[in-house]
Protein backbone atom coordinates (compact mmCIF):
# COMPACT_ATOMS: atom_id res chain seq x y z
CA UNK A 1 0.00 0.00 0.00
CA UNK A 2 1.58 3.17 -1.03
CA UNK A 3 2.49 6.16 1.79
CA UNK A 4 0.09 8.71 1.84
CA UNK A 5 1.01 12.47 2.18
CA UNK A 6 0.95 13.29 5.82
CA UNK A 7 1.09 16.69 5.86
CA UNK A 8 -2.43 17.81 6.16
CA UNK A 9 -3.95 16.10 9.09
CA UNK A 10 -3.48 17.70 12.52
CA UNK A 11 -2.87 14.24 14.43
CA UNK A 12 -4.83 14.77 17.95
CA UNK A 13 -2.57 13.77 21.21
CA UNK A 14 0.22 12.87 18.82
CA UNK A 15 4.05 14.74 18.43
CA UNK A 16 3.16 15.40 14.64
CA UNK A 17 6.84 16.12 14.10
CA UNK A 18 8.18 13.15 15.12
CA UNK A 19 5.30 10.82 14.19
CA UNK A 20 5.27 12.09 10.39
CA UNK A 21 9.13 11.62 10.35
CA UNK A 22 8.58 8.05 11.30
CA UNK A 23 5.02 6.81 11.01
CA UNK A 24 3.24 4.12 12.24
CA UNK A 25 0.55 3.20 9.93
CA UNK A 26 -2.64 0.58 10.40
CA UNK A 27 -3.59 -0.52 7.16
CA UNK A 28 -6.57 -2.96 8.29
CA UNK A 29 -7.32 -5.30 11.44
CA UNK A 30 -9.36 -8.73 11.62
CA UNK A 31 -9.93 -9.87 15.15
CA UNK A 32 -7.16 -9.69 17.92
CA UNK A 33 -4.49 -8.08 15.11
CA UNK A 34 -3.93 -4.73 12.99
CA UNK A 35 -2.15 -4.98 9.69
CA UNK A 36 0.70 -2.97 9.22
CA UNK A 37 0.97 -0.77 5.52
CA UNK A 38 4.03 -2.62 5.05
CA UNK A 39 1.62 -5.91 5.81
CA UNK A 40 3.07 -7.06 9.23
CA UNK A 41 0.78 -8.49 11.85
CA UNK A 42 0.56 -6.69 15.29
CA UNK A 43 -1.15 -8.05 18.20
CA UNK A 44 -3.76 -5.28 19.71
CA UNK A 45 -2.75 -4.79 22.90
CA UNK A 46 -4.96 -1.92 23.86
CA UNK A 47 -8.40 -2.80 22.12
CA UNK A 48 -8.07 -0.18 19.67
CA UNK A 49 -7.80 3.27 22.54
CA UNK A 50 -9.67 1.01 25.23
CA UNK A 51 -12.80 0.83 23.51
CA UNK A 52 -12.64 -2.93 20.36
CA UNK A 53 -13.71 -4.65 23.52
CA UNK A 54 -15.40 -7.30 20.90
CA UNK A 55 -12.67 -7.50 18.12
CA UNK A 56 -11.50 -6.14 15.26
CA UNK A 57 -14.30 -5.90 12.07
CA UNK A 58 -16.61 -8.35 13.69
CA UNK A 59 -19.03 -9.16 10.57
CA UNK A 60 -22.07 -8.40 12.07
CA UNK A 61 -21.86 -5.38 13.46
CA UNK A 62 -20.71 -4.22 9.60
CA UNK A 63 -23.74 -5.61 8.03
CA UNK A 64 -25.72 -3.87 11.01
CA UNK A 65 -24.32 -0.63 9.92
CA UNK A 66 -24.67 -1.34 6.04
CA UNK A 67 -28.16 -2.30 6.58
CA UNK A 68 -29.19 0.59 8.02
CA UNK A 69 -27.33 2.80 5.91
CA UNK A 70 -29.38 1.71 3.18
CA UNK A 71 -32.39 2.09 5.28
CA UNK A 72 -32.21 5.40 6.94
CA UNK A 73 -29.25 6.90 6.99
CA UNK A 74 -29.77 9.60 9.38
CA UNK A 75 -32.84 11.20 10.99
CA UNK A 76 -33.05 14.17 13.96
CA UNK A 77 -34.16 13.40 16.89
CA UNK A 78 -34.89 17.27 18.07
CA UNK A 79 -38.76 16.90 18.21
CA UNK A 80 -38.54 13.98 15.97
CA UNK A 81 -37.24 10.80 16.55
CA UNK A 82 -36.63 7.15 14.63
CA UNK A 83 -37.32 3.80 16.63
CA UNK A 84 -33.67 2.24 17.47
CA UNK A 85 -32.97 5.16 19.20
CA UNK A 86 -35.84 4.28 21.49
CA UNK A 87 -34.85 0.61 21.44
CA UNK A 88 -31.53 0.69 21.94
CA UNK A 89 -32.13 3.01 25.05
CA UNK A 90 -34.35 0.34 26.36
CA UNK A 91 -31.84 -2.07 26.12
CA UNK A 92 -29.42 0.01 27.93
CA UNK A 93 -31.65 0.66 30.70
CA UNK A 94 -32.00 -3.25 31.23
CA UNK A 95 -28.58 -3.56 31.24
CA UNK A 96 -27.99 -0.97 33.25
CA UNK A 97 -27.73 -1.21 37.53
CA UNK A 98 -30.68 0.11 39.53
CA UNK A 99 -32.59 2.80 38.69
CA UNK A 100 -30.52 4.28 35.76
CA UNK A 101 -33.06 4.62 33.08
CA UNK A 102 -32.52 7.45 31.19
CA UNK A 103 -30.13 7.70 28.42
CA UNK A 104 -29.02 10.84 26.80
CA UNK A 105 -27.07 9.46 23.88
CA UNK A 106 -24.17 11.62 22.55
CA UNK A 107 -21.26 11.15 20.03
CA UNK A 108 -18.03 10.43 22.27
CA UNK A 109 -16.90 10.35 26.02
CA UNK A 110 -16.03 13.83 25.95
CA UNK A 111 -19.61 15.15 25.12
CA UNK A 112 -20.74 12.02 27.69
CA UNK A 113 -18.83 14.13 30.34
CA UNK A 114 -20.20 17.39 29.68
CA UNK A 115 -23.55 16.57 29.30
CA UNK A 116 -23.58 14.39 32.56
CA UNK A 117 -22.05 17.89 34.41
CA UNK A 118 -24.84 19.94 32.47
CA UNK A 119 -27.23 17.50 33.80
CA UNK A 120 -25.99 17.88 37.83
CA UNK A 121 -26.31 21.78 37.79
CA UNK A 122 -29.63 21.74 35.57
CA UNK A 123 -30.96 19.05 38.35
CA UNK A 124 -30.18 20.84 41.40
CA UNK A 125 -31.97 23.80 39.68
CA UNK A 126 -34.88 22.41 38.60
CA UNK A 127 -35.06 21.71 42.25
CA UNK A 128 -34.91 25.06 43.54
CA UNK A 129 -31.18 24.63 44.47
CA UNK A 130 -29.72 26.64 42.12
CA UNK A 131 -26.56 27.45 44.25
CA UNK A 132 -25.08 24.10 43.31
CA UNK A 133 -22.81 25.17 40.53
CA UNK A 134 -19.41 23.89 41.74
CA UNK A 135 -17.99 20.68 40.28
CA UNK A 136 -15.60 18.81 41.87
CA UNK A 137 -13.18 16.35 40.23
CA UNK A 138 -9.62 14.78 40.88
CA UNK A 139 -5.85 15.04 40.50
CA UNK A 140 -4.91 13.00 37.56
CA UNK A 141 -8.34 12.60 36.10
CA UNK A 142 -9.21 12.68 32.65
CA UNK A 143 -12.78 13.39 31.31
CA UNK A 144 -12.18 14.08 27.76
CA UNK A 145 -11.16 17.48 26.22
CA UNK A 146 -14.03 19.47 26.18
CA UNK A 147 -13.93 22.57 28.54
CA UNK A 148 -16.10 21.49 31.27
CA UNK A 149 -14.21 17.72 30.90
CA UNK A 150 -10.82 19.54 30.96
CA UNK A 151 -11.56 21.94 33.98
CA UNK A 152 -12.69 18.63 36.08
CA UNK A 153 -10.42 16.63 34.98
CA UNK A 154 -6.57 16.89 36.59
CA UNK A 155 -4.33 15.92 33.90
CA UNK A 156 -1.60 18.79 34.15
CA UNK A 157 -0.23 18.88 30.43
CA UNK A 158 -4.10 18.70 29.00
CA UNK A 159 -5.06 21.88 31.19
CA UNK A 160 -2.05 24.22 31.28
CA UNK A 161 -2.33 25.78 28.15
CA UNK A 162 -6.00 26.39 28.21
CA UNK A 163 -5.88 27.08 32.52
CA UNK A 164 -7.22 30.48 32.19
CA UNK A 165 -9.91 29.41 30.30
CA UNK A 166 -11.81 26.30 31.83
CA UNK A 167 -14.77 27.09 33.64
CA UNK A 168 -14.98 28.61 37.46
CA UNK A 169 -16.16 27.10 40.49
CA UNK A 170 -14.12 23.52 39.88
CA UNK A 171 -12.03 21.85 42.57
CA UNK A 172 -10.58 18.47 43.04
CA UNK A 173 -9.77 15.74 45.12
CA UNK A 174 -6.70 14.64 45.57
CA UNK A 175 -5.15 10.94 43.13
CA UNK A 176 -5.06 8.07 44.93
CA UNK A 177 -1.54 7.13 43.25
CA UNK A 178 0.67 6.09 46.21
CA UNK A 179 4.10 4.41 45.26
CA UNK A 180 5.49 3.78 48.70
CA UNK A 181 2.47 2.08 49.82
CA UNK A 182 0.91 0.21 47.15
CA UNK A 183 3.67 -0.36 44.46
CA UNK A 184 2.78 -4.21 42.71
CA UNK A 185 -0.11 -4.59 44.75
CA UNK A 186 -2.61 -7.23 42.64
CA UNK A 187 -5.79 -5.72 42.14
CA UNK A 188 -7.06 -2.82 44.72
CA UNK A 189 -4.64 -1.96 47.15
CA UNK A 190 -5.54 -2.11 51.02
CA UNK A 191 -4.38 1.75 51.63
CA UNK A 192 -6.18 5.13 50.82
CA UNK A 193 -9.76 4.55 51.27
CA UNK A 194 -9.14 7.32 53.71
CA UNK A 195 -8.51 9.74 50.57
CA UNK A 196 -12.19 9.97 50.16
CA UNK A 197 -11.89 11.93 53.13
CA UNK A 198 -10.78 14.90 51.61
CA UNK A 199 -14.01 15.69 50.42
CA UNK A 200 -15.08 16.64 53.92
CA UNK A 201 -12.40 19.46 53.25
CA UNK A 202 -13.66 20.82 50.02
CA UNK A 203 -17.43 20.59 51.70
CA UNK A 204 -16.02 22.91 54.53
CA UNK A 205 -14.13 25.09 52.43
CA UNK A 206 -16.84 26.41 49.60
CA UNK A 207 -20.19 24.68 51.81
CA UNK A 208 -21.90 21.68 50.74
CA UNK A 209 -25.23 23.84 49.47
CA UNK A 210 -22.77 25.30 46.24
CA UNK A 211 -21.23 21.52 45.53
CA UNK A 212 -23.25 20.09 42.34
CA UNK A 213 -21.55 17.24 41.78
CA UNK A 214 -18.23 14.68 41.97
CA UNK A 215 -17.14 13.10 38.85
CA UNK A 216 -14.14 10.52 38.69
CA UNK A 217 -13.36 7.69 37.06
CA UNK A 218 -13.61 4.65 39.00
CA UNK A 219 -10.29 3.16 37.55
CA UNK A 220 -9.02 6.27 36.14
CA UNK A 221 -7.33 4.97 32.96
CA UNK A 222 -5.50 7.38 30.36
CA UNK A 223 -3.57 8.91 33.29
CA UNK A 224 -1.88 5.26 33.66
CA UNK A 225 -4.66 2.30 35.28
CA UNK A 226 -4.64 3.77 39.15
CA UNK A 227 -6.64 1.43 40.80
CA UNK A 228 -8.97 3.01 43.60
CA UNK A 229 -7.86 1.64 47.32
CA UNK A 230 -10.81 -0.67 49.14
CA UNK A 231 -13.54 0.74 50.55
CA UNK A 232 -12.36 4.04 48.73
CA UNK A 233 -15.55 4.65 46.30
CA UNK A 234 -18.21 3.31 48.75
CA UNK A 235 -16.89 6.41 50.89
CA UNK A 236 -16.93 8.30 48.06
CA UNK A 237 -20.72 7.77 48.02
CA UNK A 238 -21.69 8.06 51.44
CA UNK A 239 -20.14 11.11 51.55
CA UNK A 240 -22.04 12.28 48.87
CA UNK A 241 -25.27 10.97 50.05
CA UNK A 242 -24.50 13.13 53.28
CA UNK A 243 -24.04 16.51 51.73
CA UNK A 244 -26.30 15.90 48.80
CA UNK A 245 -24.09 15.96 46.08
CA UNK A 246 -24.56 13.41 42.83
CA UNK A 247 -22.13 11.13 41.99
CA UNK A 248 -20.94 10.56 38.79
CA UNK A 249 -18.79 8.04 37.37
CA UNK A 250 -16.60 8.48 34.16
CA UNK A 251 -16.87 4.67 32.34
CA UNK A 252 -15.85 5.64 29.44
CA UNK A 253 -13.32 2.90 29.66
CA UNK A 254 -14.37 0.72 32.62
CA UNK A 255 -18.22 0.40 30.67
CA UNK A 256 -19.00 -2.85 28.93
CA UNK A 257 -16.94 -5.19 30.34
CA UNK A 258 -13.26 -4.35 30.56
CA UNK A 259 -13.92 -5.32 34.74
CA UNK A 260 -15.72 -8.28 33.76
CA UNK A 261 -19.14 -6.42 34.48
CA UNK A 262 -21.15 -4.88 32.44
CA UNK A 263 -20.19 -1.17 34.35
CA UNK A 264 -17.59 -0.70 37.34
CA UNK A 265 -20.98 0.28 39.38
CA UNK A 266 -21.79 -3.77 38.89
CA UNK A 267 -17.96 -4.59 39.76
CA UNK A 268 -17.64 -2.34 42.91
CA UNK A 269 -21.49 -2.27 44.18
CA UNK A 270 -21.58 1.33 44.41
CA UNK A 271 -24.54 3.22 42.50
CA UNK A 272 -23.50 6.26 41.23
CA UNK A 273 -26.28 9.20 40.26
CA UNK A 274 -25.03 9.37 36.60
CA UNK A 275 -23.07 7.78 34.49
CA UNK A 276 -21.34 8.70 31.51
CA UNK A 277 -20.01 6.12 28.35
CA UNK A 278 -19.00 5.62 25.16
CA UNK A 279 -15.97 3.73 23.35
CA UNK A 280 -17.02 -0.07 23.92
CA UNK A 281 -20.79 0.92 23.28
CA UNK A 282 -20.35 0.88 19.62
CA UNK A 283 -16.91 -1.76 19.69
CA UNK A 284 -15.38 1.65 18.27
CA UNK A 285 -16.93 1.21 15.10
CA UNK A 286 -18.87 4.38 14.71
CA UNK A 287 -18.65 7.57 17.52
CA UNK A 288 -21.33 7.40 20.18
CA UNK A 289 -21.76 8.21 23.96
CA UNK A 290 -24.24 8.00 26.34
CA UNK A 291 -25.09 9.47 29.93
CA UNK A 292 -27.47 7.59 32.42
CA UNK A 293 -29.32 9.19 34.73
CA UNK A 294 -30.83 7.74 37.58
CA UNK A 295 -34.69 8.00 37.30
CA UNK A 296 -35.33 10.51 40.01
CA UNK A 297 -32.92 12.91 38.11
CA UNK A 298 -34.99 12.76 34.95
CA UNK A 299 -38.01 12.95 37.08
CA UNK A 300 -37.02 16.02 38.25
CA UNK A 301 -37.02 17.80 34.95
CA UNK A 302 -40.19 16.67 34.04
CA UNK A 303 -42.53 19.19 35.24
CA UNK A 304 -44.29 22.64 33.82
CA UNK A 305 -45.76 22.88 30.73
CA UNK A 306 -45.46 19.23 28.80
CA UNK A 307 -44.93 21.65 25.59
CA UNK A 308 -41.56 23.02 27.10
CA UNK A 309 -38.42 21.43 26.33
CA UNK A 310 -37.15 20.40 29.51
CA UNK A 311 -33.52 20.37 28.90
CA UNK A 312 -31.90 22.75 26.16
CA UNK A 313 -29.15 20.49 25.67
CA UNK A 314 -28.17 18.41 22.94
CA UNK A 315 -26.22 17.22 19.36
CA UNK A 316 -26.80 17.17 15.93
CA UNK A 317 -25.70 13.58 15.70
CA UNK A 318 -27.67 12.07 19.34
CA UNK A 319 -29.05 8.33 18.80
CA UNK A 320 -27.61 8.25 14.98
CA UNK A 321 -29.19 5.88 13.10
CA UNK A 322 -26.03 4.20 12.72
CA UNK A 323 -24.26 3.98 15.37
CA UNK A 324 -27.45 2.92 17.39
CA UNK A 325 -27.35 -0.21 14.44
CA UNK A 326 -23.86 -0.31 15.52
CA UNK A 327 -24.17 -0.83 19.17
CA UNK A 328 -27.31 -3.30 18.85
CA UNK A 329 -24.80 -5.53 17.38
CA UNK A 330 -22.33 -4.79 19.77
CA UNK A 331 -24.60 -5.57 22.66
CA UNK A 332 -25.99 -8.62 20.94
CA UNK A 333 -22.16 -9.75 20.39
CA UNK A 334 -21.29 -9.52 23.79
CA UNK A 335 -24.49 -10.86 24.94
CA UNK A 336 -24.42 -14.32 22.85
CA UNK A 337 -20.52 -14.77 23.33
CA UNK A 338 -20.97 -13.58 27.36
CA UNK A 339 -17.40 -11.59 27.01
CA UNK A 340 -18.43 -9.70 29.93
CA UNK A 341 -17.88 -13.24 32.05
CA UNK A 342 -15.28 -14.33 29.60
CA UNK A 343 -13.47 -11.08 30.76
CA UNK A 344 -13.91 -11.50 34.47
CA UNK A 345 -12.96 -15.71 33.83
CA UNK A 346 -9.83 -14.17 32.46
CA UNK A 347 -8.90 -11.87 35.11
CA UNK A 348 -6.81 -13.86 37.57
CA UNK A 349 -4.91 -15.17 34.91
CA UNK A 350 -4.52 -11.54 33.53
CA UNK A 351 -2.59 -10.55 37.03
CA UNK A 352 -0.20 -13.48 37.29
CA UNK A 353 0.76 -12.59 33.79
CA UNK A 354 1.37 -8.99 33.85
CA UNK A 355 2.91 -9.10 37.55
CA UNK A 356 5.06 -11.61 36.19
CA UNK A 357 7.15 -8.72 34.65
CA UNK A 358 7.95 -7.48 38.23
CA UNK A 359 11.79 -7.89 38.49
CA UNK A 360 12.67 -6.33 35.68
CA UNK A 361 15.01 -3.34 36.51
CA UNK A 362 13.16 -0.35 34.73
CA UNK A 363 9.50 -1.70 36.20
CA UNK A 364 8.80 0.31 39.39
CA UNK A 365 4.93 -0.46 39.71
CA UNK A 366 2.37 -2.51 38.07
CA UNK A 367 -1.09 -2.01 38.96
CA UNK A 368 -4.07 -4.56 37.07
CA UNK A 369 -7.89 -4.70 37.24
CA UNK A 370 -10.31 -6.88 35.38
CA UNK A 371 -8.68 -6.69 31.93
CA UNK A 372 -6.85 -3.77 32.36
CA UNK A 373 -2.76 -3.25 33.34
CA UNK A 374 -0.50 -0.24 34.02
CA UNK A 375 3.04 -0.98 33.53
CA UNK A 376 4.78 1.89 35.17
CA UNK A 377 8.55 2.64 34.32
CA UNK A 378 11.55 4.13 35.96
CA UNK A 379 12.20 7.60 33.84
CA UNK A 380 15.38 8.06 31.81
CA UNK A 381 17.05 10.77 33.78
CA UNK A 382 16.37 14.13 32.75
CA UNK A 383 13.71 12.50 29.80
CA UNK A 384 10.37 12.06 31.23
CA UNK A 385 8.49 9.87 29.10
CA UNK A 386 11.05 8.65 26.85
CA UNK A 387 11.74 5.29 27.68
CA UNK A 388 8.23 4.49 27.69
CA UNK A 389 7.72 5.77 24.41
CA UNK A 390 10.76 3.81 22.87
CA UNK A 391 8.90 0.61 24.05
CA UNK A 392 5.66 1.76 22.29
CA UNK A 393 8.12 2.19 19.05
CA UNK A 394 9.93 -1.26 19.81
CA UNK A 395 7.00 -3.00 20.67
CA UNK A 396 4.80 -1.71 17.09
CA UNK A 397 8.21 -2.44 14.97
CA UNK A 398 7.71 -5.99 16.33
CA UNK A 399 3.88 -6.63 16.53
CA UNK A 400 2.56 -5.39 19.60
CA UNK A 401 0.34 -2.48 19.80
CA UNK A 402 0.88 -1.02 23.62
CA UNK A 403 -0.31 2.84 24.76
CA UNK A 404 1.89 5.07 26.95
CA UNK A 405 0.98 7.98 28.92
CA UNK A 406 4.08 10.12 30.59
CA UNK A 407 6.43 6.94 31.79
CA UNK A 408 3.30 4.44 32.05
CA UNK A 409 2.27 1.22 29.58
CA UNK A 410 -1.00 0.77 29.40
CA UNK A 411 -2.71 -2.67 28.52
CA UNK A 412 -6.43 -3.48 27.62
CA UNK A 413 -7.03 -5.90 25.32
CA UNK A 414 -10.08 -6.85 23.31
CA UNK A 415 -12.07 -9.64 25.50
CA UNK A 416 -11.83 -11.91 23.12
CA UNK A 417 -8.07 -12.87 23.74
CA UNK A 418 -6.90 -15.74 24.45
CA UNK A 419 -4.45 -16.92 27.37
CA UNK A 420 -1.93 -17.66 24.91
CA UNK A 421 -2.12 -13.72 23.38
CA UNK A 422 -1.59 -12.92 26.82
CA UNK A 423 1.35 -14.95 26.99
CA UNK A 424 2.86 -13.44 23.97
CA UNK A 425 1.84 -10.07 25.30
CA UNK A 426 3.50 -10.41 28.49
CA UNK A 427 7.01 -12.39 26.89
CA UNK A 428 6.59 -9.68 24.31
CA UNK A 429 7.10 -6.70 26.62
CA UNK A 430 9.79 -8.92 28.88
CA UNK A 431 11.65 -8.72 26.01
CA UNK A 432 11.79 -4.88 25.18
CA UNK A 433 11.96 -3.82 28.50
CA UNK A 434 15.19 -5.71 29.00
CA UNK A 435 16.51 -3.67 26.60
CA UNK A 436 15.30 -0.34 27.60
Amino acid sequence: MTLPSLDAFWMPFTANRQFKAHPRLLASAQGMYYQSLDGRQILDGTAGLWCVNAGHCRESITQAIQKQAATLDYAPTFQMGHPIAFELADRLAKLLPGDLNAVFFTNSGAESVDTALKIAIAYHRARGDASRTRLIGRERGYHGVGFGGMSVGGIGSNRKVFASNLIPGVDHLPHTHNLAQNAFTPGQPEWGDHLADELERLVALHDSSTIAAVIVEPVAGSTGVLIPPKGYLERLRALCDRHGILLIFDEVITGFGRLGTAFAADYFGVMPDLITAAKGLTNGTIPMGAVFARQYIYDAFMQGPETAIELFHGYTYSGHPLACAAAQATLEIYEQEGLFDRAKALAPYWQEAVHSLQGIPSIIDIRNLGLMAGIELEPYPNQPGQRAYQALVNCFETGLLIRVTGDIIALSPPLIVEKSQIDQMVDHLRNILKTL
